[in-house]
């Protein structure tokens, strides 16, 4: 099937000055719009970027291919033989990005376009003929597992294969679900052989949406656009670059509200996959959204659904959103091949359900406080805003006066924000001392430090992390595991992102107030890195926690050092800094956890499920389907089998604040998100080993804390 990684959503650029060409009659012209945006990219890149690559011809190798697989993901539709004609271009991007006429691209263009056309009658003529699925072959789905086909015939054959594995995927479903409705009152059942044509009639909607949105909807300008990111992508992974059509609708959707379900979309080999989710929105409310779920169709109402197999993330979304209190349908289908259908009612996406909040925890007697932070938010344009370390400080404070036992703080999927808040934030918990190193590409260290001898909360303090926790989550957990102030708990280690980036119009000339717009686009460009106080770098290693809980995710291969083109891991010199343990031995704690979770039944069947994934993106997929049932069957008995030995785990007494129910007792609708929010919070399984562990660090406190010395929240 064909796909295309999604234009990143956020992407920026950086000003330069503008260069000029003079033309045969003597008159000064500006040079072609694409090698202007060329020009000013390159010009940033290697004067501002904290650590550049050379732009030379390994540079330009490396774009060549990376440009032409971003183009053809599944290398179905280049052929090898335009690989080679195209060669000649190869170490001569360098060149067109310091200010050579733009050759490459429009020579890309044309063959693409070509094949494009060839690539697009081929799937009518294979999904015109049935499949059978009784004989032995394979296919591998991987892209970076297949190279370009050496001939037409191969290339054909290579569409085959994958178009059989798309309808093979269909065509069980809709046995499954005749089974099910078979009895039905109504129900029409159909023979295999009318499913199997049913099933070929999806793909080929699907694969003719996708085609037609390539035509039609991925232009000349998005493909330049494409090649932009790829020359600022292979800087860094963050370091992107967004055109301005693009980079204004980000700014209008975070100004203003809009109404939906409440879940961020993401693409990945041409599927759209729910990767986050609201508290409290439509999404996360049902209980029955998952993040990671394959987003298949969406109807509108009672409404025919729409098969989203090969619609662009931007596309999916349109069709999620809608007006408040209106019906979605959304048919989904989770890793181990189960469908659902849920239905959700739009309502408006409230910002500050995703602000901070708290609840406490009953556990044998003690009260322990649980802190969540989606992300370290700053309102920076009003100065009245919401703030992440004045909420936080005002959580904690509300969790004092209940007398909590110990505190838990979640930033799980908080994939970072402000730094500042974050240094004000790990203040919060010791006297004082340095937070974070930042050093810039000229290799001089700030250190950020906290001056604020006053501490807000010294007592049991648990930090809940995982894959999905980047930036300033990795800078808290890590500067308080290195002050020995709390303990780490989470997946084997966080993203591993400690790199810091600013947004930049490229075209000075029309940049506004440093907003990072410009009529030609925008560069979010890395800057500087983030190091522990002990020296070591964030970047690419993440923090490892203290205690490693399993977690369902980690087979993805998606965190920093995944990326080939992410910077590099290094130290620099340790900060002095005076650790404020209060008192608890750690290693008595971790070995206690460890042997609850070994003997714990949810966490050995997520064990084993991960092990089941973690072979499955490298692997080829059987095209019988006695096999591919098989396959199903195992993957899916494995994902069951977490889902019912967690539903025999008692759940956690947990509660709102008093204060929060005073608060919210006049605003139904919040109220009840806050009530669902803590009800799904009791089956949270992570959370309760997390309760166990602080309530282990509770028992084992040696001695009793000095007198706590408070701040009110701000």
């Amino acid at each position: 099937m064909l796909s295309r990684k999604t234009l990143p959503f956020v992407v920026l650029f950086i000003s330069a000055s503008l260069l000029f060409v003079v033309n045969s009659s003597g008159i000064i012209d500006p040079p072609d719009k694409y090698q202007k945006i060329f020009q000013e990219v390159t010009e940033l890149l290697e004067e501002a970027h904290f650590s550049p690559r050379k732009i030379d011809d390994a540079f330009s190798r490396a774009i060549f291919r990376k440009y032409l697989e971003a183009l053809d993901e599944d290398r179905n539709i280049f052929l090898a033989s335009d690989i080679r004609e195209l060669k000649r271009f190869e170490t001569q991007i360098d060149e067109e990005l310091h200010g050579a006429p733009v050759q490459f691209f429009y020579a890309v263009e044309q063959v693409y376009l070509r094949r494009l056309k060839e690539a697009s009658e081929i799937y009518h003529e294979v999904l015109s003929h049935p499949f059978s699925f009784t004989t032995e072959e394979a296919v591998r789905l991987e892209p970076k597992n297949n190279e370009w086909s050496l001939s037409p015939t191969a290339r054909k054959e290579a569409w085959r294969k994958r178009l059989k594995y798309m309808t093979l995927e269909r065509l069980t479903d809709l046995i499954e679900q005749r089974a099910q409705s078979n009895g039905t009152a109504g129900f029409v059942s159909k023979s295999d052989t009318e499913l199997e044509k049913d099933a070929r009639d999806k793909v080929s909607a699907a694969i003719e949406r996708n085609f037609t949105r390539l035509k039609t909807r991925f232009s000349e300008e998005d493909r330049f656009n494409l090649l932009v990111n790829t020359v600022a992508n292979h800087m860094d992974p963050h370091t992107t670059f967004m055109p301005p059509v693009e980079k204004r609708s980000f700014d209008e959707q975070m100004r203003g509200s809009f109404f939906g379900i409440g879940a961020s979309l993401r693409g990945e080999d041409g599927m759209i996959k729910i990767a986050t989710l609201v508290a409290g929105m439509p999404a996360w409310k049902s209980g029955e959204v998952k993040v990671g779920e394959q987003v298949l169709k969406v109807a509108q109402g009672a409404d025919e659904p729409v098969d989203v197999s090969g619609f662009e993330v931007e596309d999916a979304v349109r069709l999620i959103r809608g007006k408040k209190g209106t019906e979605v349908r959304l048919t989904l289908k989770n890793v181990d091949g189960s469908i659902k259908i849920v239905t959700l009612i739009r309502d408006e996406i409230v910002l500050d359900e995703t602000y901070a909040r708290s609840a406490i925890v009953e556990e044998k007697g003690r009260r322990i406080g649980y802190v969540y932070l989606p992300e370290f938010y700053a309102d920076w344009e009003n100065p009245n805003g919401p703030r992440s370390a004045q909420d936080i400080a005002r959580e904690i404070s509300k969790l004092k006066e209940q007398k909590v036992d110990g505190i838990i703080m979640d930033l799980r999927n908080n994939g970072g924000g402000s730094l500042y808040d974050v240094v004000q934030i790990a203040g919060y918990f010791i006297t004082e001392g340095p937070i974070v190193q930042v050093k810039d590409r000229d290799g001089n260290p700030t250190i950020l430090r906290d001056r604020d001898r006053s501490v807000l909360y010294n007592g049991p303090l648990a930090i809940m992390v995982n894959e999905f926790s980047a930036s300033a989550s990795e800078i808290l957990a890590a500067a308080m595991q290195d002050y020995g102030r709390g303990i780490v708990v989470g997946s084997s280690s966080t993203y591993g992102k400690g790199t810091v980036q600013r947004n930049i119009g490229i075209d000075r000339a029309t940049s506004i107030n440093g907003s990072g717009n410009s009529d030609l686009g925008t560069i979010k460009l890395t800057l500087q890195k983030f190091y522990r106080i002990t020296g070591g770098s964030t970047q690419l290693k993440g923090v490892q926690p203290d205690i490693v809980i399993p977690d369902t995710y980690e087979y993805l291969k998606f965190r920093e050092k995944d990326n080939p083109d992410a910077l590099v891991w290094d130290e620099i010199r340790t900060v002095p800094f005076l650790k404020q343990n209060p008192g608890i031995d750690y290693t008595h704690i971790s070995r206690a956890s460890q042997t609850r979770i070994s003997t714990n039944p949810s966490f050995q069947a997520i064990r084993q499920t991960v092990s089941l994934l973690d072979r499955n993106p490298e692997r080829e997929y059987s095209l019988n389907m006695v096999k591919y049932k098989a396959d199903v069957k195992t993957l899916r008995d494995s994902m069951k089998k977490v889902d019912e030995v967690g539903k025999t785990i008692p759940a956690l007494s947990i509660n709102m604040l008093p204060q929060d129910l005073r608060r919210l007792e006049t605003e139904n609708d919040k109220l009840e998100r806050r009530k669902q929010w803590v009800k799904n919070l009791s089956k949270d399984i992570h959370l309760g080993e997390t309760v166990n562990i602080v309530s282990d660090m509770i028992t084992n406190l040696q001695g009793s804390y000095t007198a706590m010395h408070t701040i009110s929240p701000q």
